[in-house]
């Protein structure tokens, strides 16, 4: 496992590693991940082309986002540091092949920040979702997620506003009312506001291009997306060429 950065919480890792074997079951404890996954897949497809692009999945976890990416015909890489993840990740991903003959991710257990070291300017595009409000440094993440964009590439993420609204659906209503989390899966503390991720990404070079809402409604399992960013957000930004 390549760990160098030490931008990381083991604890965190922990947590998600300990959810590997159902991480691909609907009705289990990522239900609400499976029905966010369409629209993710759906805001990335209609702001880059995919087919034949390089693409680079950052905290992958299972694989569900990097198994859509390479559905639309991405040439996908996924990395996380979460070791069960991965094996789980890498065998759906033999079963894929087998269905679908050619279509195949590359996952790789190793940080981006040291990826960024052996890879700068590698990827058309770059996807972190539900991942910046899970580690010590966000900013670090987006720095090194620049370095391996291509000029002219786009990084995609998503992640949780620092909102009492949020704090009510994200922790309150779904990991102790509806039980759709396990409890303590998210700290209201790590929720990051739209206005904090621009700065970041102003900073690492990159131009902001949109912020979108991402709503998850549970009665239907389903989500899409929506104007208001006071929960769940998207966001789009580009590296000038």
């Amino acid at each position: 496992m390549n760990t160098e950065s030490g931008n990381f919480s083991q604890a965190e890792l922990d947590k998600f590693d300990d959810l590997a074997q159902r991480w691909w079951d609907p009705s289990g404890p990522q239900k609400a991940l499976h029905a966010l996954n369409p629209p993710r897949l759906a805001y990335v497809a209609e702001r880059t082309p995919l087919r034949d692009a390089a693409v680079l999945d950052v905290g992958c976890g299972g694989g569900l986002l990097s198994e859509a990416l390479a559905r639309a015909g991405a040439r996908v890489t996924g990395i996380d540091l979460a070791p069960n993840l991965l094996k789980v990740a890498r065998l759906h991903g033999l079963e894929l092949a087998q269905q679908q003959p050619g279509i195949k991710v590359d996952y790789r257990e190793i940080a981006v920040e040291r990826l960024a070291e052996e890879m700068p300017a590698c990827f058309d595009a770059i996807t972190c979702m539900e991942m910046l409000e899970h580690v010590p440094d966000p900013g670090a993440i987006v720095r090194a997620c620049a370095t391996l964009l291509k000029p002219g590439g786009r990084l995609f993420l998503s992640t949780l506003n620092r909102t009492p609204a949020a704090f009510a659906l994200a922790i309150v209503g779904a990991e102790y009312v509806a039980r759709l989390l396990p409890r303590g899966t998210h700290q209201y503390r790590d929720f990051i506001k739209p206005s904090e991720l621009a700065g970041w990404l102003r900073e690492a070079g990159l131009v902001l291009e949109d912020v979108s809402g991402l709503a998850y409604e549970p009665w239907r399992n389903a989500a899409r997306l929506v104007a208001r960013t006071d929960v769940n957000y998207l966001a789009c930004a580009r590296k000038p060429a």
